[in-house]
């Protein structure tokens, strides 16, 4: 995508401001962007010890994880919609009235 069609937005991650370059609406990056401060001062509070940089990589990791499952979620849910199309498709064929039409 070309450079000049992304807007900057300005957002803040754990209390850093940063700007951010993006081709998508603002609530959009507004959501991505609470999404990440969430994750990341969720890793802060998890002790004293954890620092800024250990908090990003936990939450990259806890977004990561999120992504996966959902992914798997999905995947599986359209595997299921699948088999379940083609055993629809299947008994229709198999049906009395999908033999009458064939035959005439």
């Amino acid at each position: 995508m070309e450079e000049s069609s992304k807007n900057l937005y300005m957002v803040e991650i754990a209390g850093l401001p940063m700007k951010l370059r993006s081709s998508h609406d603002e609530e959009t990056v507004k959501q991505l962007a609470a999404m990440v401060d969430e994750k990341v001062k969720e890793a802060l509070d998890i002790g004293k010890n954890v620092s800024f940089q250990n908090a990003l990589l936990l939450a990259s990791l806890h977004i990561a994880e999120e992504l996966i499952i959902l992914k798997r979620t999905a995947l599986g849910e359209l595997d299921r919609i699948e088999s379940r199309t083609q055993q629809l498709l299947t008994d229709l064929e198999d049906s009395p009235v999908a033999r009458i039409r064939l035959d005439n």
